[in-house]
């Protein structure tokens, strides 16, 4: 092994697709693999004593999921970068994973093709996402920095405004959201005319507009 090896940590809780990997990787003389792991807390824990280069996980794994996991690393503050590998498409993923601070992101079914190239790139520093992924995340980071107003406006709401413009953009009534948070329908009317003026919202509409702008309505 020399100074210029990439460590690689592999984690999915599937034996075969590990085996498959390993093969992958073992053709590159500058790669070695020197953990694996099956589960997310485990790919965590490899992760933590091992510090590799570069931790490959699967998105879907038991007790923590690839989010989670990248999370972990981020919040331990280890100095290993992750590349995501999973059968998924990059529209549903791609954003939520890098936000939460992967490196890369790799579709499985081109693993055997670009596995090696993916690994070397998010190495040395760089961010990998394929062709099609990469129009994915223009498009929805110009998304974003046009809501930006929108959502530095919201975030100078209260929790409990926020909560409140949550719950009528999704069809709730006064009395139906002081149920669910425990506040009388007067209340909630004080808190509805708190948010016009903040933010100018009057009829539910509004409310489902801005919410939609911002990605709100999948949110607890």
């Amino acid at each position: 092994m020399t100074v210029d090896t990439i460590r690689v940590v592999l984690a999915d809780d599937h034996a075969v697709v590990r085996a498959g990997l390993k093969a992958v990787l073992g053709t590159a003389p500058d790669i070695q693999v020197i953990g694996e792991g099956s589960t997310g807390r485990e790919a965590v824990a490899l992760a933590e004593r091992l510090k590799p280069d570069v931790l490959i996980t699967d998105l879907t794994m038991p007790d923590l999921d690839g989010v989670g996991v990248i999370k972990e690393i981020v919040a331990k503050g280890l100095p290993s970068r992750v590349l995501v590998l999973t059968m998924h498409t990059e529209e549903e993923y791609l954003v939520p994973l890098l936000e939460a601070g992967a490196s890369g992101y790799l579709v499985k079914s081109v693993a055997d093709r670009e596995l090696v190239a993916a690994v070397r790139s998010v190495a040395h520093g760089d961010t990998y996402v394929q062709p099609s992924a990469a129009r994915t995340l223009a498009r929805e980071l110009t998304r974003k920095d046009s809501a930006k107003p929108d959502r530095e406006r919201f975030d100078h709401l209260t929790p409990r405004e926020r909560d409140v413009l949550r719950l009528v953009a999704q069809g709730y009534s006064a009395p139906e959201i002081g149920t669910r948070l425990g506040i009388s329908p007067k209340t909630v009317d004080t808190y509805k005319q708190r948010i016009e003026e903040k933010l100018g919202l009057g009829h539910r509409a509004d409310y489902v507009q801005f919410a939609l702008k911002l990605g709100l309505l999948g949110e607890v």
